[in-house]
Formats: structure tokens, C-alpha cells, sequence
């Protein structure tokens, strides 16, 4: 296998007996606190700061923090936030079986320990926010998968934030996978074989002769690995890592994982069930932030322009690649929310009804206890008896294998 071009980092932190490491560790942690919020109050807002703070060691370390730089990182202003949907929003929509049923099914996305009614609130909300963004982009098509991204989104932001951030995302981050067929999925799955082949050539060919393909990496790829991770904190490190990188981080991310397990998938049977069996099962104790930094090294070294080069990748055009440069672009102008904030006092708008504060849970901790305002919501009953639900993808699914249809559940 070839080495990848890196310096050196300490995969871990040793303590000795005077307590060093932990200090330096707490300086490590307050230095990039420092360096966030500075970031965030510079007008206009060090963008690129934020970025390296969300794909370096750590992420970006707390909620609240997330809270103020994944808008920034999307450049969405915080005081023109898109107000709560209203129950006419379920009217009529062709999705709106499938999305309940694939919210209901997604209980284990929600923390452990939490009453049913409020997740039964934060479920209600799911629906109403995923149907809200189908609604304003009719251009869009829901795939299975799609509510991984939601939730996420839902449990650290909050329902209005959590509407801009995935509209945003929709149109450009998940673009490809939102057409009306897979082709745009396959064709950026198709990626994966080329990191590999150019990392370790013979993990490739092993691979080739056991003709596996790549379905094994689909629902981390559309869910960004939320679908398959059973620690939340894990899939948040990941999303800080993704919302400041390429579209495509995330399958550079599934080639760094597989060249990770490289021993265990040569030493298994050259077989197509065999092989797929071991890499649709990801592991849940992978050291994340080293495989954070290898994928860094694998875009760095070989990014999409020179993969692209290959027969295979030609032939259809990414609109999520194509239209990332612009997106870089259109953030780097940003005013600080201080100015953003007393720019909507000016214009005569009510800030506590569209603001930060006004807007997002504090903390995610707060979603639920005996005290929370949620609890006293009345949860929305379903408008509609549940039929037997279209399988958004199944026809082209079939087409790659049935294995397909099992990875998203």
C-alpha cells in the first residue's frame, strides 16, 4: 500500500504522572474556542477559519458551537430563517406516506432514554420539515435516507434552522442524490474503485475479482454515515467534517474506511456475499479522527479533477460538483450575527421571533426533561391511514442486487 503524504500527528495522548498532556489538551481546546469566535465575529466572517476548525482534530467541540458555525458554513443568515411549516404542508404531497413511514422506523436515530411523547414531538417535527423542503424545491426527489440527514440536523439545530440548513444541503452537498433515478448516486459511488485502485492496487483487484461493486457504501454515502453509526457523537464529528469539505469527503471517507479494514477483507473469502457481508457491517469503534485526516490526504492527493479523468467518470456531470465553487464563493461575504442582527432591528423586523435564540434548542440535552415546553405540545395525530408505501428506489435498486434494499433499513 502506498504511504500517504502526511505529517506525523500523535494518534492518541499519553498522561504522565504531572498531568501535562491534560493541560495541553485544555489549552488545545480553549486556543480553538478563541480562534471559532474570532472567526465568527470578524466581519466579514474568517469562513476559512471555520472550516479548518470543523474538519481538524475535535470538530467543532460542542453543540452550541455548531449551532453558530454550521449556518455560517452553509452561509445561512440566522435572522431570516424560514418560519415553522403549517399542517398544510402534508396536503396533497405524493412523499408523504413514504416519509412517515421511514421517520416512524427511525427511532434508534433518537437519544437513548427519551420520553416517547418528545420524540414523538421531534418526529412530527421531522416530517413537517423534510415535506417543507420537497415543497419549496419541487425540482427535488426524496430518496430512503434522506430523514438520516434531517434528524441530525433536528436534534442539534432545532425544526426552522434544521429547515435552511437541509434546503441548503438539498441543493447542493446532496444534489446528485435528490434526481428522479439513481443514476447520479451511481456515478458518484463510482469514485470509490479509483481511490482504491491508486492507494493499494492489489485491495483493488481483490475487490474486482470479487466483483462487490460499491452498494456497500450506499446508505453511508446518502445519510453521510448517519444511517449506520449507533454513536450520535461520532456522526457529528463526521457532519462538522462534511459541511466544511468537498461533496464528495464522504466517499473518500468510505474509501479511507475500506483501505482501514484492508486485512480483514483480503483474508476473507473472494466471494461477492462474503466480502459484502464484512464492509455493509461497518465497525462502531473506528479511530475517526485519524480516518478524518487520511481522507483529507486522499482528496488532497487525489481529488475528483484527476479521478475524474477516467473513462468510467466522464460520462455524466455532477451538479453537486459542478456548482461547489460557486458555493465556496458565496460564503466567504458574511457579516458577523451581531451585524446581521442589528440589520434586522433596522429593516423593522422582530428579532425574537426570527432569531438564534428564538430558534434553536440550546442545548440538545434540553429537548427533553420534566421542564421542557415540548412536552406540553400536543403531538399531531397522523392525517391519513398509513397504505402500503412505494419504494422510492426500488425499481433501480433491483437492478444493482436486492442487497440494495436492505441497506437502507
Amino acid at each position: 500500500m502506498k504511504r500517504l503524504k502526511r505529517k506525523k500527528q500523535n494518534a492518541g495522548v499519553g498522561v504522565n504522572g504531572n498531568g501535562s498532556a491534560t493541560r495541553d489538551q485544555d489549552c488545545g481546546r480553549k486556543q480553538k474556542l478563541a480562534e471559532i469566535h474570532q472567526a465568527l465575529i470578524s466581519d466579514p466572517v474568517d469562513i476559512e477559519t471555520l472550516r479548518r476548525a470543523a474538519a481538524s482534530k475535535g470538530g467543532l467541540l460542542t453543540d452550541e458551537l455548531r449551532r453558530k458555525v454550521w449556518p455560517k458554513l452553509l452561509n445561512i443568515n440566522v435572522y431570516e430563517l424560514p418560519h415553522k411549516p403549517g399542517r398544510d404542508v402534508r396536503k396533497n404531497h405524493k412523499d408523504y406516506n413514504q416519509v412517515v413511514l421511514d421517520v416512524r422506523r427511525s427511532m434508534k436515530r433518537f437519544p437513548k432514554g427519551m420520553p416517547a411523547t418528545e420524540r414523538g414531538v421531534l418526529q412530527e417535527q421531522l416530517i413537517d420539515i423534510i415535506l417543507e423542503v420537497l415543497k419549496r424545491n419541487p425540482q427535488l426527489h426524496y430518496y430512503q435516507g434522506y430523514h438520516d440527514v434531517a434528524v441530525s440536523l433536528l436534534l442539534v439545530v432545532g425544526e426552522r434552522m434544521a429547515i435552511g440548513m437541509l434546503d441548503k444541503l438539498s441543493n447542493f452537498h446532496l444534489r446528485d442524490f435528490m434526481d428522479p433515478t439513481m443514476d447520479s448516486t451511481k456515478h458518484i459511488l463510482n469514485y470509490l474503485m479509483p481511490i482504491l485502485e491508486q492507494v493499494d492496487a492489489e485491495l483493488h483487484d481483490f475487490m474486482i475479482r470479487a466483483e462487490v461493486g460499491t452498494i456497500f457504501a450506499l446508505s453511508w454515502l446518502i445519510t453521510w454515515f448517519g444511517h449506520v453509526l449507533s454513536e450520535f457523537k461520532h456522526t457529528l464529528r463526521l457532519y462538522d467534517f462534511f459541511l466544511a469539505s468537498h461533496p464528495l469527503m464522504p466517499i473518500y471517507l468510505a474509501a479511507t474506511i475500506v483501505l482501514h479494514r484492508e486485512k480483514e477483507v483480503k483474508q476473507t473469502e473472494c466471494d461477492m456475499a462474503m466480502v459484502h457481508h464484512l464492509l455493509s457491517r461497518i465497525p462502531q469503534d473506528l479511530p475517526y479522527e485519524l480516518l478524518i485526516g487520511r481522507a483529507q490526504d486522499l482528496f488532497d492527493q487525489y481529488p475528483p479533477s484527476l479521478l475524474a479523468k477516467r473513462a468510467a467518470l466522464q460520462s455524466r456531470k455532477s451538479l453537486s460538483i459542478s456548482t461547489f465553487k460557486a458555493f465556496q464563493l458565496s460564503t466567504l461575504h458574511q457579516r458577523p450575527d451581531s451585524v446581521l442582527q442589528r440589520l434586522t432591528k433596522a429593516h423593522g423586523s422582530n428579532s425574537s421571533g426570527h432569531g438564534l435564540e428564538a430558534a434553536l434548542p440550546r442545548a440538545r440535552g434540553q429537548l427533553w426533561g420534566r421542564g421542557n415546553k415540548m412536552v406540553k405540545m400536543a403531538v399531531w395525530g397522523l392525517s391519513a391511514t398509513l397504505g402500503a408505501a412505494v419504494f422510492a428506489v426500488a425499481q433501480t435498486a433491483m437492478d444493482w442486487g436486492p442487497e440494495v434494499l436492505l441497506q437502507l433499513f
